[in-house]
């Protein structure tokens, strides 16, 4: 692999952070474990799902060895009840870059969510809290209407927010019918305006994973399987049986809803983890759009070496002591 030369600022000491995203199953969380111990920082997560308490195994959280191993923070921390945000993500990992900057040790904020890196390196447009009544009055409308008439009824109020969304995407459906009622403004009217200055507005060190097409669907096939093994079916069922609201971000994590219903014998285990598996290959598609597009002046690396990409990346000038 040849050297890594991220974009990057020159300062005393360790780096503040290193950023390191990539599509799910392409080896992230085994190339920050392998970064913190040649720098001694601590591993962050930037992942949607792996904040969720219950949902440990299907979202490839960290095992009790590998968080021995290092310092981890904001994994596991947030109830699946909860409708967390990356607002709520961004006040959360504040404190955590305070911590990093005050030890010299390095945050390594790693996962595959591009809008939680998109939002701390260039900042999120300050949309008001959405009272929890606004909420659960518009996830009602939703279960009435469907997501067709939930369109219907955006385009009815907030056309300019209606015309850059489908019908097919009841999440900015909700979200954008949630902020015209409570504030009585456009999603995109707020969108559209300044948002305040980044979390972190100078990145030291910036990577992202580039698998081979192939070799990703490999792993994320023999990663469902182990997840499996892992006890990923007990999971499912035990966070479907929870009952929560299924417009809840958590209720979108891949493998939930087939392998729950596969314990309770509505279909076969082999048929849930194909599907499982199919979902998680169009997730990773739409990961690498994101991350080509939105990130494309990031570091590129290969990750069959995870060893080889951690002494690239632990040797850039910034973060060697």
């Amino acid at each position: 692999m040849q050297e890594f030369r991220g974009p990057g600022r020159r300062g005393e000491g360790r780096a503040r952070a290193i950023l390191i995203a990539g599509p799910t199953a392409s080896g992230k969380s085994a190339l920050a474990l392998a970064v913190a111990a040649r720098t001694g920082g601590f591993v962050v997560n930037a992942d949607a799902m792996q904040v969720y308490r219950e949902l440990k195994v299907l979202t490839a959280r960290p095992s009790p060895e590998e968080e021995s191993r290092a310092a981890h923070r904001l994994y596991g921390h947030v109830a699946g009840a909860q409708a967390y945000s990356v607002a709520r993500w961004l006040a959360d990992l504040a404190p955590v870059l305070v911590e990093a900057a005050e030890s010299g040790r390095p945050a390594i904020i790693v996962g595959g969510t591009g809008l939680y890196f998109e939002a701390l390196t260039r900042g999120l447009a300050m949309v008001p809290e959405i009272p929890d009544a606004v909420r659960e009055k518009i996830r009602q409308q939703a279960a009435c209407l469907g997501p067709v008439g939930l369109h219907a009824r955006l385009a009815a109020r907030d056309p300019a927010s209606a015309a850059r969304l489908r019908d097919s995407d009841p999440q900015r459906l909700m979200r954008a019918l949630e902020v015209f009622e409570a504030t009585g403004r456009s999603l995109t009217e707020w969108q559209a305006e300044p948002p305040p200055p980044p979390l972190l507005p100078d990145p030291t060190v910036r990577v992202v994973i580039a698998p081979d097409r192939a070799w990703l669907h490999q792993r994320i096939a023999e990663r469902f399987e182990a997840m499996v093994a892992a006890g990923g079916v007990e999971e499912a069922a035990a966070f479907a049986a929870l009952g929560l609201d299924p417009a809840l971000p958590a209720m979108r994590a891949i493998g939930v809803a087939p392998l729950a219903a596969a314990a309770r014998g509505e279909v076969a285990l082999e048929e849930a983890i194909r599907r499982s598996v199919v979902d998680t290959r169009r997730y990773a598609k739409r990961q690498e759009t994101w991350l080509r597009n939105r990130m494309g002046d990031w570091g590129r690396i290969e990750p069959r070496n995870i060893a080889e990409a951690a002494a690239s990346i632990s040797q850039h000038p910034e973060i060697a002591p």
